[in-house]
């Protein structure tokens, strides 16, 4: 994928990966049991991806408008800094998370898919997408993903980010694995 010169120095400011959930992490679709509790499907490319970013020393979070314990628990797994459910005014808390870290708005990368993302979309450094969006939020976006919502499209935002930092050549070195896990004839390989 090539992108332009402008859009690798956006991404390479960005210290915070902040992500809606329906759409982006999971594919939209609600699922229930017979029980009536909301289930959701991850994709283990997605989660890789974020343990990539976590590993390089950046900020990753959730911030969705929607609370299910399913997403609290891929948060939890996924040791994400920040996690935000059940937000309907997502603004308000793109600031107090900006304000803890002492970010910049351009330092943020979000990726929304539908109306209620807009208002974060327009302020950030880096506002992404994914292909299932709604056209008004590719509009203001600067990057769709080519990767569909819920099958690696977080994996692929990561990786764009790691290799607009100079990082994801070292990721790929070492098999994604952080270098206290390989022994030191892997690591000098």
């Amino acid at each position: 994928m090539t992108i332009s010169n402008e859009l690798r120095a956006r991404l390479a400011r960005v210290r915070l990966l902040l992500l809606d959930v329906d759409g982006v992490m999971t594919d939209g679709r609600l699922y229930f049991d017979a029980e009536g509790r909301e289930t959701k499907v991850f994709h283990a490319q997605d989660g890789a991806g974020l343990v990539y970013w976590k590993r390089a020393g950046f900020i990753s979070g959730f911030l969705s408008g929607r609370d299910a314990p399913a997403v609290r628990k891929r948060a939890e797994d996924l040791h994400v800094q920040e996690l935000h459910l059940g937000k309907k005014r997502k603004i308000a808390t793109l600031h107090e998370i900006c304000e803890r870290y002492g970010l910049g708005l351009d330092e943020v990368c979000y990726v929304g898919d539908d109306f209620l993302d807009l208002e974060v979309l327009r302020v950030v450094g880096v506002p992404i997408t994914v292909p299932g969006a709604r056209p008004q939020v590719k509009e203001v976006c600067c990057y769709v993903t080519q990767t569909p919502e819920g099958q690696g499209a977080v994996r692929e935002i990561a990786e764009l980010l790691l290799d607009a930092k100079g990082l994801l050549d070292e990721i790929v070195a070492c098999s994604g694995l952080p270098p206290e896990a390989l022994s030191p004839e892997e690591a000098a390989q």
